[in-house]
């Protein structure tokens, strides 16, 4: 489970990523310092502002039954999640990087940051959790035209509206391209059929955004374009997907003639890689940070450590878990640095190659963490349910399970480090082209 006997390795991308990029933030110095202030008050009025209208409540660790996901078929589980909900978002903070004429807040990427960490320092409950909060709205806003965003992202903001992600097909995981579900041009609208697979939640969701086939006569890139479908027309049914815990929010979703107006077309006809590939960058952002807002109790390994594990002299007995937590925490650093690497050239207008690096680093970073809570807890790691284990343990071992499946979600690690290989190292791919 060491790092370091990995050929390539989440912590050796990292710190290959920090020392290979040309390109470096630069600021001139009385800018820097007059932004810095700036920022500072603005953390002081964010700071006060969360003091005083978070409820006391909603700063306590959240658990999944009291998550709000919106929609029409959603409710918020107490009148204090409602008032907070309401709140931010009245404050526009419920998407703050969001244009204020559909509801967000105008900030800049470096305002919305700190609202993140102050809530974070708070122990502030996330008011609306949604894919069309975390993923659809931006790419909305990137590519889809005006009668598109006054339609869906007020709904999205205002938890009006869930949404379902309609990528992966039986057929077609982390290949994506390979998608086979059709949309016929009728004229006036596409005629829809097919499956998607892996559609959380979209027994409970109102739309889906989904990636269709309208062009297979065509590089398989080319012909597939992004439609957003309400779940509610006829010739959509939807099959939850068993889990081995007995729980599931995984869905099989079936389009059978269903008729979607041309309206629905985000971007061009045959185009939607595009939109797909803009989207990407989103869910594996998620997917980088899903263990930031989890709601489960998350242990840190240093902590879960002290409680375990046997010391010797103010060290750890185990010489191997000892060498692994110091490797898992020089990781964890880097991708730290990583991340902060990004956010300050995306800030400044340089483009970033972070972005296509951060979701594998953090899933993988995740599953790391997982493996090395379960070999500190030993075998009070391994229990499913039961009096003789905490709320904690049993947590941990749920993460650990989950903690495989984000290494698939949104492209996996495979994939990924093809990607990373060829647009951000510049390996020669196969045959030298």
């Amino acid at each position: 489970m060491n790092l370091f006997n990995r050929p390539i390795g989440a912590l050796n991308i990292a710190l290959r990523m920090n020392a290979c990029f040309v390109h470096v933030v630069q600021y001139r110095a009385p800018h820097r310092r007059e932004l810095l202030q700036d920022l500072d008050q603005f953390r002081q009025e964010v700071r006060q502002w969360l003091e005083d209208n978070c409820p006391d409540s909603q700063r306590q660790p959240i658990t999944p039954k009291e998550q709000y996901w919106g929609g029409r078929r959603g409710s918020f589980p107490s009148e204090d999640a409602r008032l907070w909900y309401e709140r931010m978002r009245t404050k526009g903070w419920i998407a703050p990087e969001w244009p204020t004429e559909y509801g967000g807040g105008g900030l800049s990427d470096q305002e919305a940051r700190v609202i993140k960490q102050e809530m974070k320092r708070l122990g502030a409950r996330t008011p609306l959790y949604g894919i069309g909060l975390w993923m659809l709205g931006a790419a909305l806003l990137e590519y889809g035209n005006e009668a598109q965003k006054q339609q869906h992202i007020p709904g999205i903001i205002n938890g009006e509206t869930r949404w379902a992600q309609g990528y992966s097909e039986p057929g077609a995981g982390s290949d994506l391209a390979s998608l086979q579900c059709k949309a016929e041009d009728m004229g006036d609208h596409f005629l829809v059929n097919g499956s998607k697979i892996w559609t959380t939640a979209a027994d409970k969701c109102d739309w889906i955004f989904c990636l269709v086939r309208t062009d297979p006569n065509v590089k398989k890139q080319e012909g597939i374009s992004f439609l957003l479908i309400d779940m509610d027309d006829p010739g959509i049914s939807t099959t939850p997907i068993g889990l081995i815990s007995g729980e599931s929010e995984f869905c099989q979703t079936f389009f059978d003639n269903v008729k979607v107006p041309k309206e629905n077309l985000v971007g061009e006809l045959n185009k939607g890689w595009s939109v797909a590939k803009a989207l990407l960058v989103h869910e594996r952002k998620l997917m980088a940070e899903i263990g930031s807002d989890s709601p489960r109790k998350v242990v840190a390994p240093t902590e879960a450590a002290k409680k375990y594990l046997e010391f010797h002299d103010g060290k750890i007995s185990d010489a191997q878990l000892r060498s692994e937590l110091v490797d898992y925490n020089m990781q964890m650093h880097a991708i730290a640095l990583t991340h902060f690497r990004g956010f300050e050239e995306k800030s400044s207008g340089v483009r970033s190659a972070a972005p296509l690096v951060m979701k594998y680093l953090g899933t993988e970073a995740e599953k790391t963490k997982s493996e090395l809570l379960l070999a500190i807890m030993g075998s009070q790691g391994l229990g499913w349910e039961g009096d003789a284990f905490t709320t904690e343990e049993l947590d941990t071992l749920r993460l650990w399970a989950m903690s495989k499946a984000m290494t698939i979600a949104g492209g996996s690690s495979e994939v990924q480090l093809n990607v990373i290989a060829k647009n951000v190292l510049e390996l020669p791919q196969s045959g030298g082209n």
